[in-house]
């Protein structure tokens, strides 16, 4: 990201004092420098690990594509937390930003270990704000913001996959922007900023695939030789800046259209399943009790059923055994007596 506002002042070679002030600490007490080449970062000991890993990465890939190897001295503060980050920048800072560049005076504030997550990878955050630098090195003000932003974000390799949704709710509702409004959407709101990073990233992919072995090499140079960015255009690639929204208005709608598509499919299902969802459990519920009041009524049915059958057995039985007469031990007369036995086991006639 770009501090437009100071970036403007820097590119004219002067600075307001207040400014200044607020784009860096007062003094480096507390503070670190590492140095390497034409890199260095400040950060305070708490940040040396992630000082250290960012100014390996800044001089290891320390080329741009189009661009000259850039010469300009870049200095890099690390905000030690998001207040100081806040007070480096100033007000006009917007309260989603991860990191800014300075170009007119070759400085770049991001925020340290202690940035929230959704400040991304700081490597990338990092490669993207000395894209900035690197390409007002060659061109100055040339650049709109629309342009500046989306080629600091296609040579970061940074993931537009967040601004999707932005984008298909830019179509439904607004349509797709002209190149000359994107810029516009940058300062309306972290939504619509997303949307025209993703946007601004299609529109750059598009030029550059115009020569697709020199890139934006050749329209560079004639960019800034002709401060023209149509005239460079047409010596560039033989080709209008009308005819260049054209194709990249089509193309982006056939792109984020199909996107759109299955992100709309999905957010259709999450607000399908928002509204049936109460009433898919309350049938449920009404389903589960209606089976256990069935259930109850099966196991009441086959009780009733089963002392109905005991019943009708035991009134089919006899109220006496034929042949018993009476019980063994009534001690009546029919009952049967013992006779005393001889030596020889024969009982005795009485």
């Amino acid at each position: 990201m770009v501090a437009v506002g100071v970036l403007w002042a820097g590119l004219l070679g002067t600075v307001a004092p207040s400014v200044a002030a607020a784009q860096g600490p007062a003094s480096l007490t507390g503070y670190e420098v590492r140095e390497r080449g034409r890199v260095s970062v400040v950060a305070t000991p708490g940040d040396a690990t992630l000082a250290e890993s960012l100014l390996m990465a800044a001089v290891a890939q320390d080329s741009f594509p189009g661009l000259p190897r850039p010469r300009q001295r870049v200095q890099i503060f690390l905000a030690p937390d998001t207040r100081t980050f806040r007070s480096w920048n100033g007000t006009g800072a917007p309260e989603w930003g991860a990191a800014l560049a300075y170009p007119g005076l070759g400085r770049i504030v991001m925020q340290g270990r202690l940035a929230p997550s959704t400040a991304g990878d700081p490597v990338r955050v990092l490669r993207h704000e000395l894209a900035h630098l690197a390409l007002h090195e060659l061109l100055g003000d040339l650049p709109p913001r629309w342009f500046d932003e989306g080629y600091a974000t296609l040579v970061a390799g940074e993931e537009q996959g967040d601004g999707i949704l932005p984008v298909n709710l830019a179509l439904a509702l607004r349509g797709l922007p002209r190149l000359s409004e994107l810029d516009e959407l940058f300062v309306d709101g972290e939504g619509r900023a997303r949307a025209a990073y993703a946007l601004s990233v299609r529109a750059v992919e598009e030029i550059a695939r115009g020569d697709p072995e020199r890139g934006l090499s050749l329209f560079f140079g004639y960019w800034k030789e002709t401060g023209s960015f149509d005239r460079g255009l047409r010596r560039a690639y033989g080709e209008t800046s009308e005819a260049l929204e054209a194709r990249w208005r089509s193309r982006t709608r056939v792109r984020y259209g199909a996107l759109a598509m299955l992100t709309d499919a999905t957010l259709g299902s999450v607000v399908l399943l928002l509204l049936l969802g109460p009433l898919w459990w309350q049938r449920r519920v009404r389903d589960r009790e209606r089976m256990a009041r069935l259930r109850r009524a099966d196991a009441e049915q086959e009780r009733r059923e089963q002392e109905s059958l005991l019943a009708e057995l035991l009134a089919e039985l006899p109220a006496e055994l034929p042949g018993t007469g009476g019980s063994p031990a009534s001690g009546g007369e029919d009952a049967p007596r013992d006779r005393p036995q001889d030596a020889s086991g024969r009982k005795q006639n009485e």
